[in-house]
């Protein structure tokens, strides 16, 4: 009877397990849909800056565009800051650890070349997870974590301002992001250029990591299907367009792209992650099922057996 017992429990037990699989699978489902929506939805607008980034460089001449500091590209390089996206959660699957896999490898490509890693991590587990690592050539200068479950233009934008920053002038000691409020005595080496490890999210059973190369900014080569209109005015200046509005979108929205569709990969990881999860469960509760009546059948059995010897034992005196 112990042991029937003991199945007893773990049935209930995985059961119990099960439907909050099941609950955690059904929100993930409702979650990811407007996560899909959101994530398609801003990718026209990048597209639509790519593309006025593409107009202006056909229209600027190449010698100009030296002058602006997000687009310098510095020689022999010595620090790259590396931007990892994670999630704050787990129970997604393999999410997480793609890119965690993704994060080192890049980290030991960057070292073999001789060059220092600073990391900015984004979610809780990337930063638990670089907690345990020790690598003398890596740098923990930066992390977010709790961030909202939706994805807001804010945020991108304060991590975009912290990643133009530390490229142009420096990381702020006191960890300041606005660069109004830096002054240069607070600033430590800048870095040489900064680099994106994200997931990229294809369909809801498709999420592929990837690396993104961030900054300095690699200008689209300029196209001749959308030229500029010749009655298309800028005031004051291409340059001063480039400088003060188009690259600063440009960037936040790169950082704004990356964060929806890491938001959408962990969504649909964790819908498939809780839909194998329950399925693997009824399973289970299947077999401990069959276990649990053959060992009931089995008791059954044996006690006839001992209720009918104790019969014979009774007739045979």
């Amino acid at each position: 009877m112990a042991n029937l017992k003991a199945i007893r429990g773990r049935i209930r037990s995985v059961k119990s397990t099960q439907k909050i699989t099941r609950a955690m699978q059904m929100v993930a489902a409702a979650r990811v849909r407007k996560a899909q929506a959101r994530t398609l939805a801003t990718r026209p607008f990048t597209s639509k800056v790519v593309q006025m980034l593409q107009q202006v460089v056909h229209e600027t001449n190449p010698i100009d565009l030296l002058d602006l500091p997000l687009l310098e590209k510095r020689p022999n390089p010595k620090r790259v800051a590396l931007i990892v996206i994670s999630s704050d959660r787990g129970l997604c699957g393999s999410y997480n650890t793609n890119v965690f896999k993704a994060a080192i490898k890049r980290i030991r490509e960057l070292k073999a070349e001789g060059l220092q890693v600073d990391l900015i991590s984004i979610g809780l587990k990337a930063a638990g997870f670089f907690k345990r690592v020790k690598d003398e050539n890596l740098t923990k200068i930066k992390s977010y974590s709790n961030l909202s479950v939706v994805p807001n233009y804010e945020t991108a934008k304060l991590i975009a301002d912290y990643a133009c920053i530390l490229y142009t002038h420096g990381k702020p000691k006191n960890n300041e992001v606005s660069e109004d409020d830096v002054k240069v005595e607070d600033l430590e080496t800048r870095v040489d250029s900064v680099e994106i490890i994200a997931t990229q999210f294809i369909n809801l059973g498709k999420q592929e990591t990837q690396l993104i190369k961030f900054l300095p900014v690699e200008l689209p080569k300029g196209v001749d299907n959308f030229p500029l209109s010749a009655e298309t005015i800028f005031e004051p200046s291409l340059l001063e367009l480039m400088e003060e509005e188009l690259l600063p979108k440009y960037v936040e929205n790169v950082i704004y792209q990356a964060l929806l569709d890491a938001s959408a990969s962990e969504l649909a990881a964790r819908m498939g992650a809780m839909s194998n999860a329950t399925s693997k469960a009824g399973e289970l509760i299947q077999d401990l099922t069959l276990v649990y009546n053959k060992a009931r059948q089995g008791d059954i059995t044996q006690q006839l057996l001992e209720i009918v010897g104790g019969a014979e034992a009774l007739q045979g005196k």
